[in-house]
This record gives structure tokens, sequence and C-alpha cells, in this order.
């Protein structure tokens, strides 16, 4: 072989070479951006666990034609999961604060998905008081061993519904799952919301799915 040759060798080798970091760099960098946009991860729910659904008038489900349309229900038969509703239209923070150590106590769920705090943005209450009683909320369940996941109550407004920042500045700090887009969307749509505050029944099998969709991301389920 003549040395133009074995340069010609070295170079093809040296190309490959950085071919292959540059490919590998490529697929660990995807991988983590994957792994990013999963966001906070859950446990796996085996067949038989119990979920607890937990919040005021959006989880009971009002302005659904059925009460076997409110969103836990729904979200029963898309997961094959049980999920029992606890919920009370009109409840604040403060309501749920004393009613959630007796439905842990009493269901012990596996996972509780928590809804509340519209009641209290409705009443202007300060944020801080939200958001303190909901941090206790969230603290109450994990003091039990029992994951949760957040779901975002827009604040009323005419154009451009969103979550309530609070919900986002929560789940951040709690490394939650948060729901924070489903509710925003069906609320400010005329075919899947009953009233300026309440989905309708197409409305919460939206929200059930988004809710569903999230545990798989999470890889609460498979």
């Amino acid at each position: 072989m003549c040395a133009a040759q074995r340069r010609t060798g070295r170079r093809s080798g040296r190309q490959l070479t950085a071919s292959l970091f540059a490919f590998l760099g490529l697929a660990l960098l995807l991988g983590a951006c994957g792994q990013e946009d999963s966001g906070p991860q859950l446990a796996r729910l085996p067949s038989d666990a119990r979920i607890l659904a937990f919040g005021d008038s959006l989880t009971a489900g009002t302005g659904a034609t059925r009460s076997a349309d409110a969103y836990p229900q729904v979200l029963a038969g898309l997961i094959d999961r049980e999920v029992i509703n606890v919920s009370r239209p009109g409840d604040t923070t403060a309501d749920a604060l004393l009613k959630l150590p007796q439905a842990l106590r009493e269901l012990n769920p596996d996972l509780l998905l928590l809804c509340i705090g519209g009641n209290d943005i409705l009443q202007k209450w300060p944020q801080a008081k939200t958001k303190a009683n909901i941090r206790e909320l969230i603290g109450l369940a994990q003091a039990q061993g029992v994951q949760s996941v957040l779901i975002g109550v827009p604040a009323p407004k005419l154009f451009g519904l969103s979550a309530h920042p609070l919900y986002a500045e929560i789940a951040t700090e709690l490394d939650l799952p948060l729901e924070g887009k489903a509710l925003a969307g069906i609320l400010s749509d005329a075919d899947t919301k009953s009233d300026l505050i309440h989905p309708n029944s197409r409305g919460y099998r939206v929200l059930a799915e988004a809710v569903a969709a999230l545990l798989k991301r999470a890889g609460a389920i498979p």
C-alpha cells in the first residue's frame, strides 16, 4: 500500500469515528430531550390500584348530563383502574384540608388526582394562601406515601384562558405531574362547556383523556 493510500485510509477511519461519535451524541441528546418532555415520573400503578379523584364541582361533574360522565368515572374506563370520586361543588382549598385526611385514611389510595382551587380564584382569595393550602394537601398525601397529580384550573376571563400560574409553580416546586392545559381548552370551546366555568359531558371526557395521557407519559400506566 502506497503512502497516499495509507493517508486516505487513516482519514476515512477518523471520519468514520467522528461520524459514530456524532451519531451517539445525537442519540443521547434526543433521549435526554425525550426524558425531559415526559415530565415528572410516577411509579407504575398495578391493575388493582385505587385512585382518589379529589376536588370540587369540576371533579363532581357539575354541568354533565349524567353523573357517570364526570371525569373520574370516564377515566376509570379509560385506564382500567378504580377511580373514586370524592368531591363537593363549592369547596375551597380550606374545605379540602378538612376532608382530605379522612379520605386518605379510609380509602388508602395509590394515587391522588387533585383538582382544587377554582373557588378560591372565583372568591379572590389571596394567591399565597391558596398555594399554601394546595402544598399542604399534597403534603398530606405524601406523608402517607401517596403519589399526586395536579390538575390546573384556569382563572375566568373573556379571552386567552390558561391555567392559573400557581399550579405550574407548585408542580415545579414539588416535582409533580401537572395537567395544565385541558380545562383551559375545554372552557374556551362552546362545544365542550356547559357554562363559563364547567365542562359538559363531552368536555369531561376530554379532561379524562388528557389525564389518562398524562398518566401514561408519567409511567403510571402502560
